[in-house]
């Protein structure tokens, strides 16, 4: 297999959560681009629908899902439409997450948004739903089909650096004042990530199911020129990353690139974990 055949997905079938997120959209254009019929799953139905349209118009094979990630009977009408359509699961990337919300009422209580001492329960709950069990729901359903097809199947779990170390939470001072934190549930929920991709590559021992993270570190998304320079001094590289610089990752871990490779994680961070 030339290195080409061992990155083409022609005739596979691939589904991203979360695809119209930064990277997600990203991701189901990668997908698509290597040959996969991509389907395009997020609960923002008319953004889904755009992304896939982009796509479809662009020569690919894509569908648009609206879905409900933390809900089974979602997950279970979403994997049943892709199959309606495509016929077959062979890639799953788990892109799909809850951004960092802060409590609105922080600067009431006097404190920073996303403090622990105050954290609100609800927002915790709500992230470990969207986090943790709508990942299990979806790759639940998905790996039922793979299964089925012959015990064959890559499913990619994004994490983040906050999974693997805790935040430096001096990245978010501005002026010499503190303007936030990131928040407790995002660490704890992205760390649970890689200890749900251990597990399911480890379930899946003796078949082609193969199960790894890919781990993103801070990609630029219009921030503020303050916490632009606090993030970029803590990365070997001296910058943030651009979106599409996952993608090479995302499309080594979808296909046979990586056919030796399961319970593991590729980190694209810059060197922000490397010192």
């Amino acid at each position: 297999m030339t290195i080409q055949e061992k990155f083409d997905l022609k005739g596979r079938v691939a589904i991203v959560t979360g695809g119209v997120g930064l990277l997600g959209k990203e991701f189901c254009r990668t997908l698509a681009e290597a040959g996969a019929s991509v389907a395009v799953v997020d609960l923002n139905a008319d953004a889904a629908k755009q992304v896939a349209d982009d796509l479809t118009r662009d020569g690919f094979r894509a569908l648009e899902i609206a879905t409900d990630i933390t809900k089974p009977e979602s997950v279970n009408a979403m994997a049943a439409s892709v199959l309606a359509a495509f016929g077959r699961v062979d890639v799953l990337v788990n892109s799909a997450a809850l951004d960092p919300k802060f409590d609105p009422d922080a600067a009431a209580k006097g404190i920073a948004p996303g403090a622990f001492e105050d954290y609100p329960l609800e927002q915790w709950n709500a992230a470990l739903n969207v986090n943790l069990t709508g990942m299990f729901l979806v790759t639940q359903a998905c790996v039922k089909q793979m299964v089925a097809q012959g015990k064959k199947g890559s499913v990619v779990n994004i994490c983040s650096t906050y999974g693997l170390n805790g935040p430096d939470q001096r990245i978010y001072i501005k002026d010499g004042k503190r303007v936030a934190f990131k928040p407790v549930y995002y660490t704890v929920t992205k760390a649970g990530v890689m200890g749900f991709t251990k597990y399911l590559a480890a379930y899946y021992a003796g078949t082609e199911i193969r199960v790894n993270a890919l781990t993103p570190g801070g990609v630029f998304n219009n921030h503020e020129e303050y916490f632009v320079k606090n993030y970029s001094a803590k990365t070997i590289l001296g910058r943030m990353a651009r979106k599409d610089e996952m993608n090479g990752a995302l499309l080594f871990l979808a296909s046979d690139a990586s056919s030796y490779m399961t319970g593991n994680n590729v980190v694209v961070d810059g060197g922000w974990t490397a010192w």
